[in-house]
């Protein structure tokens, strides 16, 4: 708010450059959102171009690690720094400035997809033996969930794990798995119980390599997949053959996974809104900074009503996307657990990413098209956000029958 002083009154007029609190982030959060933001904008931003040919290097998460920023939702005799959820949202908003899509989801998939079933559902060995490591960034995790033949239908996954006195003996493969090339353990869903569905599954954190990084024997990355986008995360089918595991490696209750696993899916998913809304904004900052600069017939194309009414319309979509996270976002902090607003945020989040990157594409004309102007980088990465974490069918799928029909 700004104030003018007309005849001796006091006139309020909005200053619309004024920074935006949010009743949710306290100035702790802010504090964070500053450090973090000045470390991704002068040691990640710029190699983005590097590493979308080399992928990025596992030393940039354990420099993360050092600078306390894997750690912020996790305990302190963890290594973590004992935070709130709501540091998760400042992270994935920070990470937006990367210019790296797949450097973001590489990060979100070991901190707020692995550890987090870890920290909840481990044994106090299982804690101590993964967290730390992981928090200082010196181990990574990913999370194996989907399969070549089975994508969301999750009941019916088949890789195994049968129990042979103290070990479980896993067999089978998993498909699309973020870090899967690099990862030292994964989190592992698997069937304990092959005869059941729902209630045969379960999770198990699995080491992929041993103390001298070799793999463990049985586990081979079948293959390392070429994306349409995030080319700077490496993604992998794995395959698992007569590995074996301690029985104590099991997270939460056998025959329970299916259940923990929609537990984990939801924080994830309200991260991913997080992510997607943050990453419409630095599009949106991004093309209305080149409309201002852009001349066509005598004048910034910003200036044209056309061009104008379409920032308007974008500007609009991401403020209701954002209040819609960010309240959902309180209401899974404080206890509750509204899987219907976070499907609803998870599939408009993601639609509205879309929509403004589509947009901005047009708004820059034939350089939006060009890598140059690294516009269309962020065009084909952002479009992974309606199909990974759940897809926009799955997500209406949620929704729908959440009203009993």
């Amino acid at each position: 708010m700004a104030t003018a002083t007309t005849n001796g009154s006091k006139v309020i007029k909005p200053d619309h450059q004024a920074d935006r609190k949010h009743m949710i982030f306290t100035q702790e959060h802010e504090d964070l959102r500053e450090s973090m933001q000045a470390w991704v904008q002068k040691e990640l931003w710029p190699n983005r171009n590097e590493w979308e040919e080399t992928t990025w290097p596992n030393e940039v998460l354990t420099r993360a690690g050092e600078l306390g920023f894997l750690g912020l939702c996790f305990p302190e005799e963890y290594g973590g720094q004992g935070g709130d959820y709501y540091y998760s949202l400042v992270r994935a908003e920070c990470m937006s400035y990367t210019g790296s899509g797949g450097l973001n989801m590489g990060f979100v998939v070991h901190t707020d997809m692995v550890l987090p079933p870890i920290e909840m559902l481990g044994t106090e060995d299982l804690k101590q033996r993964y967290l730390p490591s992981a928090i200082r960034g010196e181990k990574i995790g990913c999370l194996g969930i989907t399969e070549p033949d089975v994508g969301s239908d999750v009941a019916n996954i088949r890789t195994t794990a049968i129990r042979d006195g103290d070990e479980f003996v896993v067999n089978g493969s998993k498909m699309f798995i973020t870090n899967g090339a690099r990862a030292d353990f994964i989190v592992l869903v698997v069937k304990t119980d092959p005869e059941k569905t729902h209630d045969g599954i379960s999770l198990l954190v699995v080491d992929l390599r041993d103390e001298t990084g070799e793999t463990v024997p049985g586990f081979t990355v079948s293959r390392k997949l070429e994306k349409m986008g995030m080319h700077s995360s490496d993604t992998a089918e794995l395959s698992f053959e007569d590995v074996r595991v301690p029985v104590e490696n099991l997270l939460g209750e056998e025959g329970k996974g299916f259940y923990h696993i929609a537990w984990e899916l939801q924080s994830e998913r309200m991260v991913a809104c997080a992510g997607a809304v943050a990453g419409a904004q630095r599009m949106f900052d991004r093309t209305l900074e080149y409309a201002k600069e852009r001349k066509a017939f005598g004048r910034s194309i910003g200036n044209f009503q056309v061009i104008r009414h379409k920032f308007a319309e974008m500007a609009t979509k991401i403020e209701a996307a954002r209040q819609f996270t960010y309240a959902t976002a309180w209401r899974y902090a404080n206890g509750e657990y509204p899987v219907r607003e976070i499907s609803e945020a998870k599939l408009y989040t993601s639609r509205i990413a879309c929509e403004v990157a589509d947009e901005c594409i047009q708004i820059h004309g034939g350089y939006g098209y060009m890598k140059e102007y690294e516009i269309e980088r962020a065009y084909r990465d952002v479009r992974l956000n309606r199909i990974g974490a759940g897809t926009d069918e799955i997500m209406l799928e949620v929704i729908g029958r959440s009203f009993g029909i």
